[in-house]
Protein backbone atom coordinates (compact mmCIF):
# COMPACT_ATOMS: atom_id res chain seq x y z
CA UNK A 1 0.00 0.00 0.00
CA UNK A 2 1.58 3.12 -0.99
CA UNK A 3 1.59 6.52 0.58
CA UNK A 4 -0.66 9.63 -0.14
CA UNK A 5 2.46 10.99 -1.90
CA UNK A 6 3.41 7.80 -3.74
CA UNK A 7 6.18 6.64 -2.00
CA UNK A 8 5.81 2.73 -0.25
CA UNK A 9 6.30 1.59 3.42
CA UNK A 10 10.14 0.27 3.72
CA UNK A 11 8.84 -3.40 4.45
CA UNK A 12 6.85 -3.07 0.93
CA UNK A 13 10.45 -1.17 -0.63
CA UNK A 14 12.62 -4.22 0.58
CA UNK A 15 10.41 -6.35 -0.55
CA UNK A 16 11.33 -5.45 -3.98
CA UNK A 17 15.02 -4.35 -3.25
CA UNK A 18 17.72 -6.17 -5.61
CA UNK A 19 18.88 -8.46 -3.49
CA UNK A 20 15.41 -9.54 -2.39
CA UNK A 21 14.27 -10.11 -5.83
CA UNK A 22 17.76 -11.82 -6.55
CA UNK A 23 17.23 -14.12 -3.60
CA UNK A 24 13.63 -14.87 -4.85
CA UNK A 25 14.60 -15.72 -8.51
CA UNK A 26 17.54 -18.09 -7.53
CA UNK A 27 15.00 -19.79 -5.14
CA UNK A 28 12.27 -19.98 -8.26
CA UNK A 29 14.92 -21.24 -10.59
CA UNK A 30 16.42 -24.22 -8.05
CA UNK A 31 12.82 -24.96 -7.18
CA UNK A 32 11.51 -25.29 -10.20
CA UNK A 33 15.15 -27.27 -11.83
CA UNK A 34 14.75 -29.71 -8.56
CA UNK A 35 10.73 -30.45 -9.24
CA UNK A 36 11.66 -31.25 -12.77
CA UNK A 37 14.47 -33.56 -12.16
CA UNK A 38 12.22 -35.58 -9.55
CA UNK A 39 9.46 -35.63 -11.71
CA UNK A 40 11.68 -37.50 -14.41
CA UNK A 41 13.46 -39.43 -11.95
CA UNK A 42 10.09 -40.91 -10.97
CA UNK A 43 8.73 -40.90 -14.40
CA UNK A 44 12.13 -43.20 -15.49
CA UNK A 45 11.61 -45.70 -12.74
CA UNK A 46 8.22 -46.27 -13.63
CA UNK A 47 8.38 -46.38 -17.28
CA UNK A 48 11.48 -49.00 -16.54
CA UNK A 49 8.99 -50.81 -13.76
CA UNK A 50 6.89 -50.86 -17.21
CA UNK A 51 9.09 -51.86 -19.90
CA UNK A 52 12.44 -52.59 -18.93
CA UNK A 53 12.21 -56.40 -19.97
CA UNK A 54 10.69 -54.80 -23.67
CA UNK A 55 13.57 -55.94 -26.47
CA UNK A 56 14.64 -52.57 -27.85
CA UNK A 57 13.73 -51.83 -31.41
CA UNK A 58 16.67 -49.82 -32.80
CA UNK A 59 16.06 -50.25 -36.24
CA UNK A 60 12.30 -48.73 -35.94
CA UNK A 61 11.85 -45.20 -34.99
CA UNK A 62 9.15 -44.59 -32.94
CA UNK A 63 8.28 -41.22 -31.78
CA UNK A 64 6.20 -39.49 -28.33
CA UNK A 65 2.40 -40.39 -29.13
CA UNK A 66 -0.04 -37.43 -30.05
CA UNK A 67 -1.00 -37.09 -26.76
CA UNK A 68 2.20 -36.27 -25.36
CA UNK A 69 3.15 -33.57 -27.56
CA UNK A 70 0.61 -30.92 -26.59
CA UNK A 71 0.70 -29.89 -23.03
CA UNK A 72 -2.70 -31.10 -22.25
CA UNK A 73 -2.17 -34.73 -22.83
CA UNK A 74 1.36 -34.07 -20.91
CA UNK A 75 -0.58 -32.89 -18.04
CA UNK A 76 -2.88 -35.60 -18.21
CA UNK A 77 -0.84 -38.09 -18.64
CA UNK A 78 1.42 -36.74 -15.71
CA UNK A 79 -2.18 -36.91 -13.37
CA UNK A 80 -2.63 -40.46 -14.14
CA UNK A 81 0.77 -41.38 -13.44
CA UNK A 82 2.27 -42.61 -16.71
CA UNK A 83 6.18 -42.82 -17.03
CA UNK A 84 6.42 -41.15 -20.42
CA UNK A 85 3.23 -38.54 -19.29
CA UNK A 86 5.64 -37.72 -16.01
CA UNK A 87 9.05 -37.77 -18.11
CA UNK A 88 7.75 -35.17 -20.52
CA UNK A 89 5.60 -33.28 -17.65
CA UNK A 90 9.37 -33.05 -15.79
CA UNK A 91 10.92 -31.40 -19.37
CA UNK A 92 8.04 -29.51 -19.64
CA UNK A 93 8.47 -27.52 -16.27
CA UNK A 94 12.03 -27.41 -16.93
CA UNK A 95 11.72 -25.37 -20.01
CA UNK A 96 8.72 -23.28 -17.94
CA UNK A 97 11.36 -22.90 -15.04
CA UNK A 98 13.39 -19.92 -16.88
CA UNK A 99 10.02 -18.48 -18.34
CA UNK A 100 8.69 -18.07 -14.52
CA UNK A 101 11.67 -16.39 -13.64
CA UNK A 102 11.07 -14.03 -16.48
CA UNK A 103 7.67 -13.53 -15.46
CA UNK A 104 9.15 -12.93 -11.52
CA UNK A 105 11.27 -9.81 -12.62
CA UNK A 106 8.57 -8.45 -14.60
CA UNK A 107 6.45 -8.02 -11.81
CA UNK A 108 9.88 -7.35 -9.77
CA UNK A 109 10.33 -4.25 -12.50
CA UNK A 110 6.76 -3.14 -12.20
CA UNK A 111 6.51 -2.84 -8.14
CA UNK A 112 10.18 -0.81 -8.09
CA UNK A 113 8.25 1.12 -10.93
CA UNK A 114 11.78 0.84 -13.49
CA UNK A 115 9.69 0.90 -16.29
CA UNK A 116 12.62 0.73 -19.10
CA UNK A 117 13.23 -2.73 -17.25
CA UNK A 118 9.98 -3.48 -16.97
CA UNK A 119 9.14 -2.75 -20.46
CA UNK A 120 12.29 -4.74 -21.85
CA UNK A 121 10.93 -7.75 -20.13
CA UNK A 122 7.38 -8.09 -20.87
CA UNK A 123 8.69 -8.27 -24.62
CA UNK A 124 10.97 -10.86 -23.84
CA UNK A 125 8.12 -12.87 -22.19
CA UNK A 126 6.01 -12.00 -24.92
CA UNK A 127 8.76 -13.44 -27.20
CA UNK A 128 9.20 -16.46 -24.91
CA UNK A 129 5.03 -17.27 -24.91
CA UNK A 130 5.25 -16.24 -28.81
CA UNK A 131 7.88 -19.38 -29.84
CA UNK A 132 6.29 -21.64 -27.40
CA UNK A 133 2.51 -21.28 -29.44
CA UNK A 134 4.75 -22.09 -32.33
CA UNK A 135 5.07 -18.45 -33.82
CA UNK A 136 0.88 -18.29 -33.56
CA UNK A 137 0.83 -14.79 -31.90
Amino acid sequence: MAYPDGSEPAAAAARWSDDSVELLVSRLLRAGVVAAAALVLVGGILYLRRHALEPPLGAVFRGEPDDLTRVGGILRASGELSGRGLIMGGLLLLVATPIARVGLSLVAFVHQRDRLYAAITAFVLLLLLASLAGGAL
